[in-house]
């Protein structure tokens, strides 16, 4: 796969120089663990990884690092046997298989972080080759120097930079060979420095995570408040409609009523259809004539239809009909020309039970009454 740069980093120094070196933190706790063993004899590491080219520009990255055992100093100059050499490049293979010799590192006692000629040899010996790197520590003082290999010499480097990633190759490592520098399992896998960078990416990620949720809420509420808002329109606009409808409802309604013969509704005319086919054609003036003739409910507040008493004049009072209920209530049959002020006179012998009559049937207009309607008597 590809390498990519890494997300999360932690910049040591100036970075400036070519090629970038990024260093893997375990492999630089590993590294700083060698250095404090260093107290009274030299310790040196291969370090294993790859070269690679990010976006134009070369990089090496610093993934492991497997300790030489025997590094010695003759007359001033740091020396490392071929068995050593050796034994390091099994460890290599072993332990991080199919990463490339990178580079080395040294930490050495008394002696000041400048560079020698026999750490040159030591370097193309090691077979390194272009942007190849060189780590120096200092045992006593926390301080080091980075060089990488060009034009065949070792050039000092101004900075480089740690990064985070799962590295389960080092951490084994690190865990099996834990007695060869006297830590602990705990201490090897995460010092105090790593711990505190752990720490710092965890925050860093739990920190986006939640800028993201919260971003992810505030467009989910936005949704929301837009949806209710379209629902609202909507329903206003559809209750408009439905009254609009109902209002057309209403108004065929009532025409039908009024044009088709059937029972009034309030306010209209009740018109009996005999009286205008006879009305049509032209005949007036007879008893017949006065029977079918319609009466105005709203005006009048007389019942029409065909029951009519001879005359026509509807003045003339007609024996009440008078039915009683299953319950024993008593219920009177409206009859053609009766108005409530004429049932009331009807059965009661006075026009005063009239607003009676019309609470006890629950009538909002005591005109509106229909012919064969059946109103409860109080």
């Amino acid at each position: 796969m590809e390498r990519k740069f890494p997300k999360n980093v932690r910049q040591v120094g100036n970075v400036s120089d070519t090629p970038k070196i990024y260093v893997e933190d375990y492999v630089d706790t590993y590294l700083d663990q060698l250095r404090a063993q260093a107290k009274e004899e030299p310790t040196g590491a291969l370090l294993l990884g790859e070269n690679a080219v990010v976006e134009g520009q070369e990089c090496v990255y610093i993934t492991g690092a497997v300790r030489i055992e025997e590094v010695s100093e003759e007359n001033g100059e740091i020396c490392i046997s071929d068995t050593a050499r050796e034994e390091a490049l099994r460890e290599c293979g072993e332990y991080f298989p199919g990463r490339d010799v990178v580079g080395w590192a040294l930490a050495a006692p008394g002696r000041p972080l400048v560079l020698s000629g026999s750490m040159v040899q030591i370097h193309e010996k090691l077979g390194l080759k272009k942007n190849s790197i060189f780590i120096m520590k200092h045992p006593e003082e926390d301080e080091e120097i980075y060089f990488a290999y060009k034009y065949h010499d070792l050039m000092q480097m101004g900075g480089y930079y740690i990064f985070y990633e799962k590295n389960p190759d080092m951490q084994n490592y690190m865990i099996n060979t834990r007695k060869q520098i006297g830590v602990s399992p705990s201490e090897v896998v995460e010092d105090r420095a790593a711990k505190n960078f752990r720490s710092a990416v965890k925050e860093k990620l739990e920190a986006q995570e939640q800028r993201s949720n919260s971003h992810l809420v505030y467009l989910t509420s936005v949704l929301l408040v837009v949806v209710v808002l379209a629902i609202g329109i909507s329903a206003m606009n559809n209750y408009d409609k439905m009254n609009s409808v109902q209002s057309s409802i209403e108004t065929l309604s009532k025409s039908v009523q009024g044009g088709g013969g059937g029972e009034p509704a309030e306010g209209d005319v009740s018109v009996d259809p005999q009286a205008d086919q006879q009305s049509a054609s032209g005949t007036s003036g007879t008893a017949s004539d006065a029977a079918g003739a319609s009466d105005v409910s709203g005006s009048g507040g007389t019942a029409s239809g065909d029951d009519a008493a001879a005359g026509g004049s509807g003045d003339e009072d007609s024996t009440p009909v008078i039915e009683e209920g299953e319950s024993g209530e008593e219920y009177y049959t409206v009859q053609r020309g009766d108005t409530l002020d004429k049932i009331s006179l009807k059965l009661y012998g006075t026009t005063d039970e009239a607003e009676a009559i019309c609470k006890m049937n629950g009538l909002t207009d005591g005109n509106l009454i229909f012919i064969g309607q059946k109103l409860l008597l109080p």
